[in-house]
């Protein structure tokens, strides 16, 4: 998306004098202040930099000696603007906080205006932080407002659509354009009936009307040449020729990229660049000037004072009398503090060696639960793979025990390890709470029938009841509420027998977009001793354990614990022995129903087409290859399977596949080394790196290798035919 400048600086200098004074006193020197500030903006506008900053400093000089406030924050601004258009960025951002600081005090809802709108066009036009520009954009806007400034609103609004275009937030954009469109072509100055025709251009452009866009980069530019706006013109060829290069019109692009150095050259001599350099070292040094003058008078005034008191003199004398007895009791203690000084570095020095141990055993301990979790990982995807062959295979053992039995303990197993990487991330605040898009009753019956095996073990039923005015889609991180609920349900199943587990939701109060939900997990079991309620949640505790119940490691609730923390909230319980237990705590959820929509808008559906997909696998374990070759063939859709990075290369060269699915352990060639070569050969086949590491472990180094999205084993069939499905849609409309 192309970039406009929208910034009005001249006619943000030329209005900053409207406001009157408050003070009665330095009128002459006020009206001096704003005489150079009136010549630089001249200067300015002639594009004689140089000159309009040395101008600018004279008043902040003369501002800083009367002391106000109000100009010095305005020379500041006007001094800012001149580096920002001479491409000084940092300067420039650097004396725009300057001029807020000093505005802060004197509460001007119109020098804050400005000032706002500045800082925004410096990060925005910049480039440096487009979102921090729109959030000072926003700023300005709300000043503007609040002071019914027309014109502001104005300016306000077209630098914010300049900005929404740049990261092709188009409706956001066009909804800015769209509320000031027609006054401006009705009464609007030229300057902002140049911003708004230039984007103008950029919509047409975008959206392939060509001839509309430059009839409006046409009339831009005829009023920039008219009123000589040099800085407005340049912005004209840079969008001119963005938009030919666009369109394929590569002569007309060089022919105004030329007419931009040209201009350039005129406007920004390296003489004025140098001059500009000078006068900002004189600047700061006029600043300490200025701070060291106050600074000898105050001096001056304090010894006057302290001269003309005999009582400062008599406590100085007493003072320095008690000093002199304090440095003879500091000295009698110089030896027993050296000899203390000695005992503490030796201290400090085993306290080092001992935290270097320790961060070194927490990096061997890291270490071995991912490598860990990855070893038993593997051998249980291809557990619980054979398990759902045979299954599928073999209809009639849909009822037998022993498979069951087998396909539970895997996925026991599974949980366990998945439990003891979730400790081990919670300790080494790994863990950073995601914002997606959810809708709670599918979390919560997802949850219900994951837990289902457990339920009908013990004959217990399952109850959800939810909130009926809680949003059908919230935004937050979904994952980590369903890992809480989910341990709390396995855990009240597990000690209940023929009874009952109530899952509940309910809306307790609305803050602005955040819906605070609170949930209850709520038992008929055995219930919890009150001697034992204060410790179930530590780290491997285990109350009545006994014979016939399965009751795991003892991390459940203490992972549950650290993420209801992670949401800054916290676990209440309620239980009466041989009477039930209930679990309770409340998270807040965003709710924005424009954002939520856009996402649900933008949700990739199913492959539509009958084509059958060509699906390469690239995994050097025997079982593995099987167990995913069959989930594949399961929905319908080719399979080769090679066992190394080498024998995959040569198949791409033979035969065309729809998407690749690499494992990243393997020996000869890892799966990140393979995907680089296949994207250096020009390749853009997506990728799936499909592997028993943990995600958050490989996610930066499989997007630097070029890998478009990662599955971690073992995993349902439905996930990988989901992002199957997902990619090749992805891929498809890329092209």
């Amino acid at each position: 998306m192309n970039i406009t400048r929208l910034f009005f600086f001249c006619g943000l200098f030329l209005i900053c004098f409207q406001s009157s004074f408050a003070q009665e006193d330095f009128k002459a020197e006020k009206k001096e202040i704003k005489k150079y500030l009136n010549k630089a903006v001249v200067e300015f506008s002639n594009a004689n930099y140089d000159k309009a900053l040395e101008l600018s400093k004279f008043a902040l000089v003369t501002s800083f000696a009367i002391n106000d406030n109000s100009l010095i924050a305005q020379s500041y601004n006007t001094i800012g603007v001149i580096y920002d258009e001479c491409s000084e960025t940092k300067k420039a951002i650097e004396f725009y906080q300057k001029a807020i600081r000093y505005a802060a005090p004197v509460k001007n809802d119109t020098l804050n205006n400005w000032i706002y709108g500045n800082l925004g066009s410096a990060y925005y036009f910049n480039q440096i932080d487009v979102p921090k520009g729109i959030g000072y954009y926003k700023k300005a806007l709300f000043f503007a407002e609040k002071i019914k400034d027309s014109n502001q609103i104005v300016l306000s609004k077209l630098n914010l659509a300049s900005a929404y275009f740049s990261i092709d937030s188009i409706s956001l954009g066009n909804n800015e354009i769209k509320d000031i469109q027609k006054r401006i072509l009705k009464s609007g100055s030229e300057s902002t009936r140049l911003s708004l025709y230039v984007l103008l251009g950029i919509q047409a452009s975008n959206g392939n009307q060509i001839k509309k866009a430059e009839d409006y980069y046409f009339k831009a530019m005829k009023i920039a040449k008219d009123n000589d706006y040099s800085s407005f013109l340049i912005n004209v060829y840079e969008n001119l020729s963005r938009h030919y290069k666009l369109h394929g019109r590569k002569s007309e692009s060089e022919k105004y990229t030329q007419k931009i150095d040209s201009t350039n050259k005129v406007i920004f001599t390296e003489e004025k660049i140098n001059s500009l350099n000078k006068e900002s070292l004189q600047i700061e040094l006029d600043e300490h000037k200025i701070q060291l003058e106050r600074i000898e008078v105050e001096n001056n005034r304090n010894q006057k004072v302290a001269r003309d008191s005999k009582l400062v003199v008599i406590l100085f004398i007493i003072g320095v009398i008690i000093l002199l007895l304090l440095l003879l009791t500091l000295y009698k203690n110089i030896k027993f503090r050296e000899l203390a000084n000695e005992e503490l570095k030796f201290a400090y020095d085993e306290l080092k060696i001992a935290k270097e141990k320790a961060e070194e055993a927490s990096l061997l301990k890291s270490q071995f639960v991912s490598t860990i979790t990855h070893e038993l990982r593997t051998p249980l995807y291809g557990v619980i793979g054979i398990t759902n062959i045979i299954l599928d295979e073999h209809k009639e053992l849909n009822n037998s025990p022993h498979l069951k039995s087998l396909k539970f303990s895997a996925k026991y197993l599974l949980s366990l390890v998945n439990d003891i990487l979730q400790i081990n991330k919670i300790e080494e605040k790994k863990i950073v709470l995601e914002s997606l898009i959810f809708n709670l009753s599918d979390e919560i019956n997802t949850i219900c029938n994951s837990v289902e095996y457990i339920a009908d073990k013990n004959n217990n039923k399952l109850i959800v009841e939810i909130d009926t005015e809680i949003p059908e889609f919230l935004i937050g991180d979904k994952l980590r509420l369903s890992q809480i609920i989910m341990n709390l349900v396995s855990n009240a199943l597990k000690f209940t027998k023929n009874g009952e587990v109530i899952i509940s939701a309910d809306l307790k109060n609305v803050n602005d977009t955040i819906y605070n939900i609170e949930f209850k997990v709520k038992d008929n079991g055995i219930g919890i001793p009150i001697e034992h309620q204060s410790k179930i949640f530590d780290k491997f505790v285990q109350i009545e354990r006994r014979e016939e119940d399965y009751q795991g490691t003892g991390l459940g609730l203490s992972i549950v614990t650290s993420l209801i923390e992670l949401f800054k909230s916290e676990i209440h319980l309620e239980s009466i022995e041989n009477v039930g237990t209930t679990f309770s705590f409340t998270i807040g959820f965003e709710f924005n129903e424009e954002k939520s929509r856009e996402i649900i808008n933008n949700i990739e559906v199913d492959l539509s087409s009958n084509y059958v997909y060509n699906i390469l696998v690239v995994e050097d374990n025997k079982i593995n290859q099987m167990v995913t070759k069959k989930i594949i063939q399961n929905s319908n859709l080719n399979c080769t399977i090679v066992d190394d990075g080498y024998a995959a290369l040569v198949a791409l060269e033979r035969e065309h596949f729809d998407l690749i699915l690499m494992d990243i352990n393997m020996p000869l060639i890892n799966g990140f080394d393979t995907t680089r070569k296949i994207r250096e050969k020009g390749i853009q086949i997506p990728v799936i790196a499909l592997t028993a590491f943990d995600k958050q472990e490989v996610s930066e180094e499989a997007i630097a290798a070029g890998m478009n999205d990662i599955l971690i084993k073992p995993f349902e069939p439905t996930k990988l035919y989901q992002i199957i499905s997902n990619q090749i849609i992805k891929k498809e409309n890329a092209d």
